[in-house]
C-alpha cells in the first residue's frame, strides 16, 4: 500500500474509534467458573479496596461476556458491547494505543495536523527567537494542539464499571494506550506489562520553573472518580524509551511521558498490590492538586502492598488528602539512577508508611527518602534502609532542618493481609511482583 494510502487510513482509524470498535469481531471465550485468576476477586482485609463492600471486577461474567483482545479495536469493542455488565477482558500478546486497524503500531506523523513538525515547533518557540516570558501560542501552536488531540481519541481508552481486565500467560502487555478509569465502579486490573504511553506532541513553557520545561499527558493508567479498584501483579515502565534516553530542546530533557500510575479526583477505595514500577520520572500522584479538597477531603483512601519501586526518580507516591497505608514495598534506587525523593508529604495527607525496605547505593542521603510539600504529618515506623532499621521521619528532620515532619497520621490501618518483616520484603516482592507472576488467587 503506497505512504500516502496508509496515512490516510491511520487518521480514519483514530477519528473513526467508535464505530470502527463497534465493527470488530470481538470473540468469546468459554466462560470457567473456577478460582483462576480471571475470576478472581479481591481477598476480605486486602487493603481500603476491601472496605464498604467488595471488589470483584468482572467474576460474575457471563459467557458471552468474556473476551479475549489482540489489539486496540477489539478492547475498545469489548467495552462498549458489555458496558457496564460484568465483563472479563483478557489481553492476549501486544495491543498497541497507537495502531491502525489491524493493530499495526502508527507514528506521531499520522496524527500531525496543520502542518505541525517538531523541527517548526522548536524553530519557532525557540528563547532566543519567542522569548523566555511568555506560552507559547499563535497557529504552529494550535496546529500543536490540534495534532494532540487526535492522538489523544487514540491513546484514552475508557473502562467500565464491573471490569475485570487480565493479561493472557506471562507476556500480556499494552503499549502506548492510556487506560482511564474514570468515573466508574468495582474494576480489577491484573498480570499486564503497561509500557510507555508516550505524548506526541509535548509542549514547551518558558514559565514552567527557573528554566522552562517540556509538559506531556498520559499516564499508563488513571484511576479518576472511581471507587472500589483493584490494580494487581502489574508491571508499569518506560519500556524501550526511558526518558534517560530522550533528547533535550532549550536546555531541557523533551519530556513524552507523564505519570505511570495516578488515583486523582476523589478516586477511592483502591488497593494496589505486588506490582512493578520502574524506570521513571513522575511515577504516581495520589491526589492532583492542592486546591481538590473539595472532591478529596474524605477520599483517596489508598493501600499499596508489597510493590516494587526501582530506579524512579519522584512521587512513589506523592500524596494529598488521602489516607494512605503504604506496607511491605521495597523501594529500590541503583548508582547512578536520578533520586529525587520516594515519599511527598502534599496538603492534608495522612499518610501511614511502614515495614517497608529500601535498598540504596553508598553515599545515598536518607534525608531525601522524605520530601515534604505541605503541612502534614506522617506515621513512619519500623522502616528499614540497607538492613537497618530507620526512624525516617528523624533523619529527614536531622538532614533537611528547614522542612521539619511531624509525626503521627491519626489513624491506624487495619485492613491489612499478613504483614512481613521488612528484612524479608526484597525477597518476596522480588519473587512474587509483577505481571507474569500472579497466583491462582
Amino acid at each position: 500500500m503506497p505512504a500516502r494510502m496508509r496515512h490516510v487510513r491511520a487518521i480514519a482509524v483514530v477519528m473513526g474509534c467508535a464505530s470502527l470498535a463497534l465493527a470488530v469481531s470481538v470473540p468469546a471465550q468459554a466462560a470457567s467458573h473456577g478460582q483462576g485468576i480471571e475470576r478472581a476477586v479481591l481477598p476480605s482485609g486486602d487493603g481500603w479496596a476491601s472496605a464498604e463492600g467488595s471488589t470483584t471486577g468482572g467474576a460474575e461474567a457471563a459467557p458471552e461476556h468474556v473476551y479475549t483482545v489482540s489489539n486496540r479495536a477489539e478492547l475498545i469493542a469489548a467495552f462498549e458491547e458489555a458496558g457496564d455488565a460484568p465483563k472479563i477482558v483478557r489481553i492476549a500478546g501486544t495491543v498497541h494505543g497507537n495502531s491502525d486497524a489491524d493493530g499495526t503500531p502508527i507514528g506521531c506523523e499520522a496524527y500531525q495536523q496543520g502542518g505541525y513538525t517538531l523541527e517548526k515547533y522548536l524553530a519557532a518557540y525557540d528563547p532566543a527567537v519567542w522569548g523566555s516570558d511568555t506560552v507559547p501560542s499563535g497557529p504552529l501552536e494550535d496546529a500543536r494542539a490540534a495534532s494532540a488531540k487526535l492522538q489523544a481519541a487514540a491513546v484514552n481508552v475508557n473502562v467500565p464499571s464491573n471490569t475485570t481486565l487480565v493479561g493472557v500467560g506471562k507476556d500480556a502487555t499494552i503499549i502506548g494506550a492510556s487506560l482511564q478509569v474514570k468515573n466508574v465502579s468495582n474494576v480489577i486490573v491484573r498480570n499486564i506489562s503497561f509500557e510507555d504511553t508516550y505524548d506526541c506532541f509535548p509542549q514547551w513553557d518558558p514559565t514552567d520553573g527557573d528554566q522552562g520545561a517540556w509538559n506531556s499527558e498520559y499516564d499508563n493508567l488513571v484511576v479518576y472518580g472511581s471507587r472500589h479498584v483493584w490494580v494487581d501483579h502489574n508491571t508499569f515502565s518506560d519500556g524501550d524509551r526511558p526518558d534517560a534516553d530522550q533528547p533535550h530542546y532549550f536546555g531541557q530533557v523533551y519530556q513524552q511521558h507523564d505519570g505511570l500510575f495516578d488515583i486523582v479526583r476523589g478516586a477511592d477505595l483502591v488497593t494496589v498490590s505486588w506490582n512493578v514500577l520502574k524506570d521513571h520520572d513522575k511515577t504516581m500522584l495520589i491526589g492532583n492538586s492542592d486546591g481538590a479538597g473539595a472532591s478529596d477531603r474524605g477520599k483517596l483512601r489508598v493501600t499499596l502492598h508489597h510493590n516494587l519501586f526501582k530506579d524512579v526518580k519522584e512521587r512513589a507516591p506523592r500524596v494529598r488528602f488521602g489516607q494512605v497505608d503504604s506496607y511491605n514495598n521495597h523501594f529500590v534506587a541503583t548508582a547512578g539512577s536520578a533520586y529525587g525523593y520516594t515519599y511527598g508529604i502534599g496538603a492534608e495527607s495522612k499518610l501511614v508508611a511502614e515495614h517497608n525496605a529500601f535498598t540504596v547505593p553508598k553515599g545515598f542521603d536518607k534525608a531525601t527518602i522524605l520530601k515534604k510539600w505541605s503541612e502534614s504529618s506522617l506515621t513512619a515506623e519500623d522502616n528499614y534502609v540497607n538492613g537497618r532499621k530507620t526512624d525516617l521521619v528523624a533523619v529527614h528532620n536531622a538532614g533537611v532542618p528547614t522542612e521539619q515532619l511531624t509525626e503521627g497520621a491519626g489513624w491506624t490501618p487495619t485492613l491489612r493481609t499478613k504483614v512481613s518483616h521488612p528484612l524479608l520484603v526484597p525477597v518476596l516482592v522480588g519473587l512474587k511482583a509483577g505481571a507474569g507472576k500472579v497466583s491462582g488467587r
